[in-house]
């Protein structure tokens, strides 16, 4: 599933369509899993705008308008929303498609493969009433995570930290690839309760989230399938993760090696030496 850097380097990299006119607007008329069809009639509100911007918050992206709407988009597992020639084929599992105004007239395409992503319109300044958005904490990358955030959030908290730094309405973005890494860098073991964190490891964590999310962002994201930013480029951060997939190779830091697990159905990579129980 693409995570906040992912999403992050789209973000950036649809910055060519921000001064577009949407022409129009075309779905397949298929379900998505996160609602069960993409709303033609909201997304008929969106054609005759311009679009003025793209935000971020966690994995859903805003494409903001002249008008009253945005879109809001998030990827699921397999969703790619590309800008293409108006003129090139549409690929398989395309599910929605906005015409865009120009020279040469362009298309931003929504394609989904196993369909777990979500397209939907809300209204301009009243976006965290959208359930999506409504239950998400600070942004990992843009909110004010530091030590004494985490540590407060922690407090109380039964559940594991690989779980803790996975919950969106405590650090929104964060996915199953950089709460490997972040942990690791941390010197954190995923298994430990959560509302064990010390304060010296909730800082050390919070600094870790900030480097890993830098890190991806400055090699265009992780692309282990599916993953392509706005303009198609794969991202290249695969060739510098420090746990995540390394399973039976040695730790970076300390040369034990590293183990995988799985955690409440999802692969947790970590050194069994240096992240400390």
């Amino acid at each position: 599933m693409p995570e906040l850097p992912e999403v992050e380097t789209i973000r950036r990299t649809l910055a060519p369509a921000v001064g577009a006119r949407i022409t129009s607007a075309w779905t397949s008329g298929m379900g998505l899993h996160m609602n069960r069809r993409p709303p033609r009639a909201k997304l008929q509100k969106l054609v005759g705008t311009t679009i003025t911007g793209v935000r971020r918050h966690g994995k859903y992206l805003l494409i903001d308008t002249d008008g009253p709407y945005a879109l809001l988009a998030h990827m699921g597992m397999t969703g790619r929303l590309r800008l293409h020639a108006a003129r090139e084929a549409r690929a398989p599992h395309t599910h929605v498609v906005f015409g865009l105004s120009g020279r040469s007239p362009r298309e931003l395409r929504y394609s989904d493969p196993r369909r777990f992503g979500q397209i939907d319109v809300v209204e301009r300044g009243k976006e965290r009433e959208h359930p999506a958005l409504g239950a998400l904490g600070p942004d990992a990358l843009e909110g004010n995570i530091d030590g004494d955030v985490l540590y407060a959030a922690s407090r109380k908290r039964k559940q594991t930290m690989k779980a803790f730094v996975l919950d969106q309405s405590v650090i929104a973005g964060m996915g199953n690839i950089y709460a490997s890494e972040a942990l690791w860098r941390a010197q954190v073991r995923p298994t430990k309760r959560a509302r064990l964190l010390t304060r010296a490891q909730a800082t050390a964590l919070a600094d870790a989230i900030h480097e890993v999310i830098a890190k991806s962002l400055d090699n265009g994201g992780t692309t282990l399938a599916d993953f392509v930013a706005a303009d198609g480029a794969v991202g290249e951060n695969a060739d510098h993760l420090w746990v995540y997939d390394r399973a039976g190779q040695p730790c970076p830091r300390c040369e034990a090696i590293i183990k995988r697990a799985v955690h409440q159905g999802r692969a947790t990579y970590y050194c069994p030496t240096c992240q400390t129980a």
